[in-house]
């Protein structure tokens, strides 16, 4: 609009510079010529205009994109949100979400919003993965607490042992167990002759107490 009127200024100037006399035999054509738009423009928005009248004219009132937008103060409440049920194992989906945000903040946002707006702060989705170490089953908790029992029972009310306790331990290598990574020729390539497979086990087992190793316990052998 602003360049309208500056066009619409600047033609009437050149108006007055060329002469006091004006054709206006063409009014269509000469408000294009001011306006620098097409003549059948000029008459497209006059036929509209003078078939529905101002309201032709009048643009229909923009939406508010704030109302599209999720308030700034409710993203680290989503974010603590989805952290806190992934912690616990529960699926997060979109219409969780938005029933959580209506129920515990009386804020009723879309999906499509919720969707979009997560995908801008990063929030990816995805196949959820099992945490199985934290999912022990009965045999085991069992086992813990009579080992536990078992310890506590073996102690004096001053901590001291009543017997001596023994501790195991084992640990092992591979024959063939060798760094990926070599210095080569790049004319040759890393053609490196390295034996396919882990190839035996070589296995070392001791024991040990609160004095020390325990004379006569160490065992190596060789595993096929």
């Amino acid at each position: 609009m602003k360049q309208f009127v500056v066009n619409l200024k600047r033609y009437f100037d050149a108006e007055r510079n060329a002469g006091s006399m004006v054709s206006t035999k063409d009014p269509a054509e000469r408000t294009a010529k001011a306006l620098g738009i097409g003549k059948i423009t000029v008459k497209r928005i006059m036929a509209e205009h003078n078939k529905n009248g101002p309201k032709s004219i009048i643009p229909p009132p923009r939406s508010k994109r704030e109302d599209y937008r999720i308030a700034v103060n409710l993203q680290p409440v989503i974010r603590q949100y989805i952290r806190s049920e992934n912690l616990k194992g529960r699926r997060v989906s979109l219409q969780k979400l938005q029933n959580y945000l209506i129920v515990e903040h009386a804020v009723e946002i879309a999906i499509t919003t919720l969707w979009r707006s997560l995908q801008r702060w990063g929030v990816a989705y995805g196949i959820g993965k099992r945490r199985s170490s934290l999912k022990e089953r009965d045999t085991i908790i069992l086992a813990r607490r009579k080992y536990l029992r078992t310890r506590r029972a073996n102690r004096n009310p001053d901590g001291t042992l009543k017997r001596p306790e023994v501790y195991l331990d084992e640990t092992y290598i591979n024959k063939n167990h060798s760094n990926q990574f070599t210095w080569y020729l790049d004319e040759d390539g890393p053609w490196v002759n390295k034996p396919a497979g882990k190839g035996p086990r070589w296995i070392i087992v001791h024991a040990i107490t609160q004095a020390g190793w325990v004379q006569g316990a160490e065992l190596r052998a060789i595993a096929y």
